[in-house]
């Protein structure tokens, strides 16, 4: 592997890891007010928010952790990219709706910003970014 390759690749996946574990706790740090977020969606009934935002948190902080730690990171890759891709899905499907919602809760609550088109070009960007540690990744470790 050529050093300019790995520079790339070990940088992707810090930056990806760190990412996903700010985002995990940005939500985790209140969880009450992401369960709130989820809700302005309406993809999914009251009973399953609660679930879904414990469930969504604790899942960017591992598999950020997992990144970082730089462990079989070409399959750390490949289910970062999953996600993002459920994560831009979900806000296409919001936004095809037309619905209104303040916070896209990318962050959490802290971190508010309203969902617009921009949302689902960042998960973009994050997909490729995520695809590209899955294939840079040293052979060995994949």
């Amino acid at each position: 592997m050529s050093k300019l390759r790995l520079v790339v690749f070990q940088l992707l996946r810090v930056f990806v890891g760190a990412v996903l574990v700010s985002t995990g706790l940005g939500k985790g740090l209140d969880v009450g007010g992401f369960v709130d977020v989820i809700g302005t969606y309406r993809l999914m009934p009251a009973l399953l928010h609660w679930p879904t935002a414990i469930g969504m948190t604790t899942f960017e902080i591992v598999l950020g952790l997992w990144l970082l730690s730089g462990r079989r990171p070409a399959r750390a890759g490949l289910v970062s990219a999953l996600l993002h891709a459920s994560f831009t899905a979900w806000a296409i499907i919001a936004l095809l709706r037309g619905l209104d919602i303040p916070n896209c809760g990318c962050f959490g609550v802290f971190l508010a910003r309203p969902l617009t088109w921009a949302t689902p070009i960042e998960d973009a960007v994050m997909i490729a970014f995520s695809l590209a540690v899955f294939a840079l990744a040293p052979a060995v470790k994949k």
